[in-house]
């Protein structure tokens, strides 16, 4: 299970700007959501080969008039609970304030690992000026600039230090199936088990926010047996006013990484909106596979194209990852109900699927003897060999003699054909090239 950092801070050192910085460190998060993360608090990173979420506190407001130091008392108290490694953001030039000492003195209390980040370093005076921090009391500090990442580098050395070794993954271990119902809040993922299971475990109200934690229901029906995750509403940070709904997001976050498949649900009624593809795109980048569930169907008024239109529009929100499965559903009248589960089934069996080496060259390299990558700066890619990774995610490496010659574009086409030989809807697929 990848560890959880948690940034916090009063408002205005720079919490956001260092969150930025972080999740866009990968290069495939920085071109799968470019102009998507400034709107959310939770993200992915890695860093010297570890995986790990971020989670930005900032923006989080209780909507009420309530002093500042109160409402940064909850939000600190939140992150704490949850995360597993805290970043505490303070600003060189204001120096220490009131409020960064209330926020030391709940973090004191606490025995995970926590670092003293203080922002807006980018000249040795203000190197020197940051010695003030140590009076926080919270022992060594790490000075950066979030604006242009010097010392970033430095801090995320430190950090994954203290994140645990990744527990070795048992490929041949058979546990039940986890899948975990995601959405905007009020998109009818309650209600939606509900009708599968058949009687009404879940509070469902038409009050945005009434599921404020991860529910798991064993589901063993018609052949089935699996775990459904009810989870929270995820919407945007600047939604979210209250500290419980807060905690219910992280947890949902927590939900997503937990599972193997992420059933996707959406209100019809209001299109597939920007959240909706930031919860996308989140399942995307934990390597999850994905089914898209467009719920309420039965409340928009139908022509000819109309489902046909709703898919295509979906699909151009969701590229260049555009294989997959989209179920329209009713929750109330059960509507395709059996198909959504079959389908999240059918996912789940994909995202395992393991092809035999001798076959996967025998199909492949043939393609490529017929289209090979293009020539770049006058260098030709001759790739020998290819083979599955033993990984639980369908990853596979190709080896060839000029691994950096190899472009995107190509690294698409093989991808492409790969889902439309072996048939990999709905499942994130990784390539990767290495030198023969």
């Amino acid at each position: 299970m990848n560890s959880i950092v948690a940034i916090v801070g009063r408002p205005n050192v720079g919490k956001s700007t260092l969150f930025n910085r972080l999740v866009q460190r990968r290069e495939a998060i920085v071109d799968s959501v470019s102009g998507v993360t400034r709107d959310r608090h939770y993200g992915k990173s890695d860093w010297n080969g570890k995986d790990f979420s971020v989670i930005d506190t900032g923006g989080y407001a209780i909507g009420s008039d309530d002093i500042f130091e109160e409402e940064i008392r909850k939000q600190v108290a939140l992150a704490i609970e949850e995360a597993d490694i805290i970043v505490f953001v303070v600003d060189v030039e204001e120096g220490i304030t009131p409020m960064d000492a209330e926020v030391a003195k709940l973090l004191r209390k606490v025995k995970k690992p926590i670092f003293v980040t203080v922002n807006k370093v980018d000249n040795a005076m203000r190197e020197a000026d940051a010695v003030e921090f140590y009076n926080l009391g919270l022992g060594d500090y790490h000075t950066i600039s979030s604006i242009n990442g010097s010392g970033t580098g430095d801090l995320l050395d430190a950090l994954v230090i203290k994140m645990p070794e990744p527990e070795p993954v048992d490929l041949e271990k058979d546990e039940l199936p986890r899948f975990a119902v995601v959405g905007r809040p009020n998109a009818g993922k309650s209600s939606f088990i509900n009708a599968l299971i058949g009687e009404d475990r879940n509070i469902v109200t038409n009050i945005a926010g009434t599921t404020r934690d991860s529910i798991d229901t064993k589901y063993n029906r018609f052949g089935f047996d699996f775990n459904l995750v009810d989870t929270a509403g995820i919407r945007k940070k600047s939604k979210v006013k209250e500290d419980l709904e807060f905690y219910s997001v992280m947890r949902a976050v927590r939900s997503i990484e937990y599972s193997d498949v992420i059933v996707l649900v959406v209100d019809a009624t209001r299109g597939f909106e920007g959240q909706d593809q930031n919860i996308f795109w989140l399942a995307e980048k934990n390597r999850k596979g994905v089914v898209v569930l467009i719920n309420k169907w039965d409340l928009i008024e139908k022509e000819t194209n109309t489902m046909r239109d709703f898919e295509a529009m979906v699909k151009k929100q969701i590229e260049p990852f555009t294989d997959v499965p989209i179920v329209f559903i009713s929750a109330l009248t059960k509507q395709r109900l059996f198909k959504a589960i079959e389908t999240a089934v059918e996912v789940f069996e994909k995202r395992k699927k393991k092809i035999p080496t001798s076959k996967l060259n025998d199909a492949m390299l043939d393609l490529i003897k017929s289209y090979p990558p293009p020539a770049t700066k006058g260098k030709f890619v001759k790739i020998k060999y290819c083979m599955q990774l033993p990984t639980q995610t369908p990853q596979f490496a190709f080896f060839c003699n000029l691994p950096q010659y190899v472009r995107d574009p190509y690294k698409r086409f093989l991808e492409n054909k790969l889902r439309e030989i072996y048939d990999f809807s709905g499942v994130p697929i990784t390539i990767y090239f290495r030198q023969k």
